[in-house]
């Protein structure tokens, strides 16, 4: 049984072919197309994920795309009717998008598969593989939980936002991914991280890493600050932030201007240099990250009595945070996806789709079922 797990049209797109439960393919589009983070439909890469084994379309069972476009469009919605009349510059260029192409997402990717397979086939009229939809946080917790060497753990998906959810956390035994619960947009650390990344003058979905290897050279002065205003932090991990320093839910910019007014500062200009305070707030921002993931697997470690955790989502690319987690020992054992954003979502929906419709067995590799992350040219 060949599954062709598929992610694209809001970041980094990929795609992942599973056979008989075990991941054979997976490989970004970024990697043909040397556009970084290349969001674009993945035809690089799902024809390399073809060719690889030799097929066609036709010995496909299922194609699944790693989460549900009419309830991110009725998120939008929602969010930018709360706010309105602010943010209608945002939200008119975000329509025409949406209605142009993403709303008839299900006809657009039968429409580019169609043209795959004509080229792969071009004396038969194509036959297309069922389509299936996963969910953007049931992709990253399926890419954390099937690929780890456990058989049952705890999973825990943290990132800017999915459909509503933030973050979750999940039950993993056998074949089955039950959800505990969930953390809704707009409270998101991953957002609130990504605040920070743009305030420091860094490119949000893609300079965070900078913003985290900025951390050791700066003091977190700004701790305090953050966790009184921005963000209320519970005693077991769950948290809201204050959305009138933010204006990722409405805007083309991250933070607010009351969010400079607070820390007395205009968003740095990437062409200028970086300052002590930058580095001080970088220390300040990954110091209240690694509090919150701390207090969650706290959390889930209490509710589900497990000695195992699995991570995915972009705050499980947080290496920082990870290993102040292990060196925590709340957990006996961490299991992280490689792959943690969004293109790994291509290897989970194709692992859910194999456990969930098809009632395949799970085969779990002791030593590693991502083999070394080499799974593309």
């Amino acid at each position: 049984t060949y599954i062709l797990g598929i992610s694209c049209f809001y970041h980094d797109s990929a795609s992942a072919l599973i056979k008989d439960g075990e991941i054979i393919v997976a490989v970004q589009e970024e990697r043909f197309t040397r556009k970084k983070h290349d969001s674009n439909f993945p035809i690089n890469s799902i024809n390399y994920c073809l060719n690889a084994e030799a097929i066609d379309l036709r010995d496909i069972k299922a194609i699944i795309y790693y989460e549900k476009p009419f309830l991110t469009f009725e998120r939008l919605l929602e969010t930018y009717l709360a706010t309105f009349p602010r943010g209608i510059t945002s939200f008119v260029p975000a329509m025409e998008v949406w209605i142009k192409e993403k709303l008839f997402l299900k006809s657009q990717i039968k429409k580019k598969f169609s043209l795959i397979q004509k080229k792969l086939v071009p004396e038969k009229e194509p036959s297309l593989p069922k389509l299936l939809f996963s969910e953007h946080h049931l992709s990253h917790a399926a890419s954390a939980f099937y690929p780890s060497p456990f058989e049952e753990s705890a999973v825990l998906c943290m990132d800017a936002v999915g459909e509503w959810a933030t973050t979750s956390a999940w039950h993993g035994k056998g074949e089955n991914l039950r959800l505990l619960w969930e953390i809704n947009f707009p409270h998101s650390l991953g957002l609130l991280y990504s605040a920070f990344t743009f305030y420091c003058g860094f490119k949000v979905n893609s300079g965070e890493y900078k913003l985290m290897g900025l951390a050791p050279y700066g003091e977190p002065k700004y701790t305090k600050i953050i966790k009184e205003k921005l963000i209320d932090i519970k005693e077991d991990g769950t948290f809201r932030l204050d959305m009138s320093y933010f204006k990722f839910h409405r805007g083309l910019r991250m933070t607010s201007y009351k969010f400079d007014k607070l820390f007395n500062s205009k968003v740095r200009n990437k062409e200028t240099e970086i300052s002590q305070f930058h580095m001080d707030l970088a220390a300040s921002i990954q110091k209240v990250t690694e509090e919150i993931v701390i207090k969650l697997a706290k959390t889930i470690k209490k509710e589900t009595g497990l000695s195992k955790l699995c991570l995915a989502g972009g705050v499980a690319l947080n290496c920082v945070a990870n290993g102040k987690l292990l060196r925590e020992k709340v957990f006996d054992e961490i299991w992280i996806q490689p792959a943690s954003g969004d293109s790994g979502s291509s290897i989970g929906a194709g692992l859910y789709a194999f456990y969930n419709y098809f009632n395949g067995k799970r085969k779990i590799d002791k030593n590693d079922s991502m083999k070394g992350s080499f799974l593309g040219p």
